[in-house]
């Protein structure tokens, strides 16, 4: 039996399924990842949370960066490993998708917002710092563009950044508190193109897995939890899955 083989028995024979996705289901929708050769920090400097709230120039930079597409997800659509992933939530195979992704693609592929657990926030809106009010980036992109107008809340007045996580930001609770949750009471953990790095995101799989269930994990490259997984599969996302998903 094949390694694909053996991914669909698994998803078919296990009820509760959580999927785990990083910037490797997304490079096959063309969005560069951050950490690689070639990837976006390669090509400029992150801003870390404390310069931005700072220094008006960071901040103006940053805005820069958001309205021109800069980082590299401007654009892109759903892939057909995006599409997997929907039809096993449609299907109710999958009752979560914890992702470290920001390129709101999930979303896109028809993964309903409340079955999105997003763990380094959303590129495709912003927010305010203060009142955490959500700022559509079409509102800002005027302003900022033809007037230079670095955006404030429309509410309170405060700064208003892309709802992304930044360097040096605390990771938000709330999805961290949803996505522990999942992992604990899900029978089969997937993880889909994620090099299991960066922490605390990558604790879910040894999470899952010492808690009793399964780990799967299909990425291009070997990862450091290889080792703990009962099946590791070194294949491209979107082939794998839109084979081990035909039946539903």
């Amino acid at each position: 039996m094949t390694a694909r083989a053996d991914l669909a028995r698994m998803i078919a024979e296990f009820r509760r399924l959580v999927i785990f996705t990083g910037a490797g289901i997304s490079t096959e929708s063309g969005v560069p990842d951050f950490r690689s050769p070639g990837g976006v920090w390669s090509r400029m400097k992150p801003i870390y949370f404390q310069d931005f709230v700072a220094s008006e120039d960071r901040r103006r930079e940053a805005w820069t960066r958001a309205f021109t597409g800069k980082a590299g997800w401007v654009g892109a659509k759903p892939n057909i490993g995006h599409a997997a992933v929907a039809r096993l939530v449609a299907a109710g195979k999958c009752s979560a998708v914890i992702t470290q992704n920001v390129d709101n693609l999930h979303q896109d592929s028809g993964v309903p917002e409340d079955q999105v657990i997003e763990l380094h926030g959303n590129g495709s809106y912003a927010t305010c710092l203060d009142c955490g009010l959500r700022h559509e980036l079409a509102d800002l992109k005027a302003g900022f563009l033809e007037r230079d107008e670095i955006p404030t809340c429309r509410a309170c007045g405060g700064l208003v950044k892309t709802a992304t996580i930044s360097f040096g930001q605390a990771m938000p609770e709330g999805p961290m508190v949803r996505a522990k949750a999942a992992t604990l009471d899900c029978d089969l953990f997937l993880v889909l193109g994620s090099s299991l790095v960066v922490f605390p995101a990558a604790s879910f799989p040894l999470i899952a897995k010492r808690n009793g269930a399964r780990l799967a994990i299909v990425n291009r490259e070997p990862t450091e939890q290889d080792g703990y997984a009962d099946l590791a599969l070194h294949d491209e996302i979107g082939p794998v899955m839109a084979e081990v998903v035909r039946g539903y």
